[in-house]
């Protein structure tokens, strides 16, 4: 199964990176693609679990668009986007 979501606060392959590692951390996701320029991303997984995907992309900070974005997940975006930088 192969699922898109828009994102908000995506800036930087930073992101990208922190965005993949913990997705792909859950259980049947077998591929995640991160578009910076269309602040999406593309999951596919074996599982239907992509309310587990959207409360973990909403713990890293990048809420899916149309979700309360406030500043607490504008924080640990920023927080996400550095450590996935100092990883990647």
């Amino acid at each position: 199964m192969k699922t898109t979501l828009q994102i908000e606060n995506l800036k930087c392959g930073g992101c990208a990176a922190t965005i993949k590692k913990g997705i792909l951390a859950i259980h049947g996701v077998e591929n995640v693609d991160v578009n910076l320029e269309e602040s999406s991303v593309s999951i596919t997984s074996t599982k239907n679990n992509l309310k587990e995907v959207k409360i973990k992309l909403s713990k890293l900070g990048y809420p899916e668009i149309g979700d309360k974005n406030t500043v607490l997940h504008k924080a640990k975006s920023f927080v996400s986007c550095a450590v996935g930088k100092i990883d990647n």
